[in-house]
């Protein structure tokens, strides 16, 4: 993190059998037609991602020998990298302000926000910052925030410089918030849900509304298929169409193509247009994603293979070799981006389905054994890979995948840390005992 904020970080790589070097650009100096200096950054501005409230570590530990929130430890870590930067003394400049800016993901409700910028405030006495020095960019990806955006963003008035959608998670928060309400709509009918329409379209009407427009960023969501980059080109521009001014894309390929969007539409002018339409309705905001019909057993089938097979493979990956977001080939295997939040989604929806009866246990444990021998076959190749099929009952990641689904009703916000982070450290236990 130090190398990407003072401009240093090396990758070298082959390519077309040539050893090449990447490194960040140098900024682009040139003279207007009147003689007059001037200069283009060469690089985007880098944001740090910091963890949510809700997640403990015990990289360090109180004398009591409690874990302590791992939140503390980024923020300090964070700032502690851009202090160089914030001083001006590295080879190349992230911050044009003298700002660092750290995003923010999981927040519920103004309460946490005004958390974060308290933590923040400590953090720059610390260091001996002026006040202010970090922002903070508000993922809006719970319903609490969701439903109270506009006091978020009061909580966080002097620091915030984006709010920025994150329908996966936000999807997987949905379903645990309306869990005992009834069965919830299969996961490919999701964006068509009223709910998700009015978070979508309420996100950029607070925005504007509070006085983002050229001044703070107003953003919208992943796209989760990184080897579809035409697919991306053709569907993302709905974003700027949409209200947004800034997006998020899988890659620095993807985001090249991207940039061409914000050439195509012009977002000041259509975000004037928007400005001057009825806000989105609160009432549709808090509509639950409810089953209107009875499901077929087929589809019922289809959807339970579908999310065994992305649960586990994420999950093996995660346990067994500590790999976090990554390329998970789905079952007709087209390379998507998996992470906590869409196995977020699809362990909160099993367990949904599960605790409503559209499913059993037995069912759930058969298709997770059957889909187990599909994930072995999918990396097969990779060396480091331990099959799970064939000791399933005693296979930790196997066990940890079927966990997250059984205990998917009592866990916090059905998140999936606290499960992950336990069978991680059973993984790495198990590989220790046997050196």
């Amino acid at each position: 993190i130090c190398g990407v904020f003072g401009g240093t970080l090396e990758a070298p790589f082959v390519k077309a059998g040539k050893s090449m070097v990447r490194r960040p650009n140098e900024d682009v100096h040139y003279r207007d037609i009147n003689g007059d200096s001037a200069s283009l950054p060469g690089r985007a501005v880098a944001l740090v991602r910091n963890v949510g409230h809700h997640m403990f570590t015990d990289m360090a530990v109180t004398s009591d020998g409690r874990t302590i929130p791992e939140g503390f430890v980024d923020c300090l870590v964070t700032v502690s990298a851009a202090l160089k930067d914030l001083r001006g003394t590295t080879p190349l400049l992230n911050s044009r302000k003298g700002s660092v800016y750290i995003v923010k993901p999981k927040m519920h409700g103004s309460r946490e926000v005004a958390l974060t910028t308290s933590i923040f405030a400590r953090v720059e006495e610390f260091f001996g910052l002026r006040q202010n020095t970090i922002k903070v960019g508000i993922m809006d990806e719970e319903r609490r925030t969701s439903a109270n955006l506009r006091e978020c963003i009061r909580a966080a008035s002097e620091r915030v410089f984006f709010i920025n959608t994150g329908f996966l998670d936000r999807t997987g928060d949905e379903i645990h918030t309306c869990f005992l309400a009834g069965p919830v709509v299969r996961k490919g009918e999701m964006k068509q849900q009223d709910w998700i329409k009015a978070y979508e379209a309420a996100n950029v009407d607070i925005g504007l509304h509070s006085g983002f427009q050229g001044k703070a960023q107003i953003g919208k969501g992943m796209w989760a298929k990184p080897d579809s980059m035409k697919a991306m080109l053709e569907a993302k521009i709905a974003e700027m169409m949409a209200g947004a001014s800034t997006a998020w894309v899988p890659s620095p390929t993807a985001g090249c193509l991207h940039s061409i969007h914000y050439h195509r539409v012009n977002v000041v002018q259509r975000q004037m247009q928007l400005a001057m339409r009825p806000a989105a309705k609160i009432e549709m905001l808090l509509e639950p994603p409810l089953l209107k019909s009875k499901l077929d057993a087929k589809a019922i089938a289809e959807e339970l293979k579908e999310s065994a097979q992305s649960i586990l493979g994420y999950v093996v990956r995660w346990i067994d070799m500590g790999v976090g977001c990554s390329k998970v080939p789905d079952l007709s295997n087209v390379g998507l981006m998996e992470d906590r939040a869409t196995l977020r989604i699809s362990s909160q929806l099993l367990a949904n389905w599960m605790h409503h009866g559209l499913i059993t246990e037995k069912q759930i444990k058969d298709s997770f054994v059957e889909m187990a021998k599909v994930v072995d076959q999918q990396n097969s190749s990779d060396k480091a890979y331990r099959p799970m099929s064939g000791n399933t009952d005693t296979n930790i990641a196997f066990q940890a995948a079927l966990k997250l689904v059984f205990d998917g009703k009592r866990v916090p916000n059905g998140y999936t840390e606290f499960t992950l982070h336990e069978a991680r450290r059973q993984a790495k236990a198990a590989v220790s005992s046997r050196l």
